[in-house]
């Protein structure tokens, strides 16, 4: 090919590209509004409480799918093919799209309500709308009076016997192991790599009583209900669903590893001003009261969390009786720990 001929055609192939960006967002937007979260408990207390209602207001078609997968999120944003306008992420995403540029950034000016929010909930890439937490769980056929009661229990295999189930990831793993040494919750962070030597070495002395590594919110729950685990790490909104249906399962929010849920725009979404005006709509008081009555997951706001009577304050991660007694993440610490250590990590898995 001469080389006038290869810079027409290199040229037209640019063009080409660029023409078709718009007409690439033009076609998606002629689907739905397309909410994406974690499925479960999770994703049914974001349908009733912020996503559903949101259609019925704006009176536009929404459509609800799972699971999250930001691997898939780089995927249609690299193809220039976004599938999703709004997606409930974990809060390392939010940093990881920040860096790699994969979510829009937001405009705060649309979504006022932000301005509730305690800082730590408020990223340029993602907002938190409601909380949850990592949590110690157990069989109550197992234990009948009460289970462990922190993470130095929870390693503590003489006074608890019984098979362990931890998540396979050492995001949370991280937070426990130390917190079963005996540090204090605001020793946790910053992450050093001391601190990470002293994690992976705690999580092998457990690891023989470990008979599960779970990656489904889901499995805890099943897996202490048929006595298969007489104890395991657990989402909370997963437990308190489990509960819901007299499960026999017990749980504790003490040294319980409180997190949020996070939104956030795929960059090039044909939706993503609605996509803000819905993230401003689920911070709204109204809206978050409505996760009261769900009863899994809570709400964002300190401010309606303290409304609420006193046994669902129970349930909820920002009532000041529960968040006191947990430890709340450091989502960019924790992303920085779970890439420094993943060699690390999976060799110990392998072990």
């Amino acid at each position: 090919m001469h080389r006038r001929t290869f810079l027409l055609t290199a040229t037209a192939g640019v063009a080409g590209l660029t023409m078709g960006l718009p007409s690439r967002r033009a076609r998606a937007a002629d689907r739905p509004f397309t909410f994406t979260s974690w499925g479960g408990a999770l994703s049914k207390a974001e349908e009733d409480a912020f996503i559903d209602p949101f259609g019925k207001l704006k009176n536009i078609k929404v459509v609800n799918t799972s699971p999250t997968e930001t691997a898939k999120i780089k995927a249609m944003v690299q193809a220039g093919a976004v599938e999703w306008d709004l997606v409930d992420v974990g809060g390392r995403t939010v940093w990881q799209g920040a860096d790699g540029g994969f979510l829009e950034k937001l405009d705060m000016s649309k979504i006022p309500n932000a301005k509730a929010l305690d800082p730590k909930w408020v990223a340029p890439n993602g907002i938190a709308t409601s909380t949850g937490a990592t949590v110690i769980a157990w069989s109550k056929s197992a234990f009948k009076d009460a289970g462990p009661q922190s993470w130095a229990d929870f390693w503590d295999v003489k006074r608890f016997p019984g098979p362990r189930g931890l998540y396979k990831y050492f995001y949370y793993n991280y937070e426990a192991a130390l917190l079963a040494t005996g540090m204090k919750h605001d020793e946790i962070y910053p992450f050093t790599d001391e601190k990470a030597k002293t994690a992976l070495d705690k999580i092998k002395e457990l690891k023989p009583h470990v008979s599960v590594w779970w990656g489904s919110g889901a499995q805890p729950p099943q897996l202490l209900t048929s006595g298969e685990l007489a104890m395991s790490s657990a989402w909370s909104g997963r437990v308190l669903a489990a509960v819901a249906e007299n499960a026999p399962v017990g749980y504790t929010y003490n040294d319980g590893i409180a997190w949020a849920n996070w939104w956030v725009i795929p960059k090039g979404s044909p939706y993503a001003d609605l996509a803000q005006e819905a993230i401003n709509f689920a911070l709204a008081p109204e809206q978050q009261e409505k996760l009261l009555d769900l009863k899994t997951y809570g709400p964002i706001l300190s401010s309606v969390a303290e409304k609420a009577d006193p046994e669902t304050k129970k349930i909820l991660v920002m009532a000041p009786e529960n968040i006191k007694n947990m430890l709340i993440i450091n989502e960019r610490d924790a992303g920085t720990y779970m890439t420094s250590y993943a060699e690390k990590w999976n060799e110990l898995m392998l072990q």
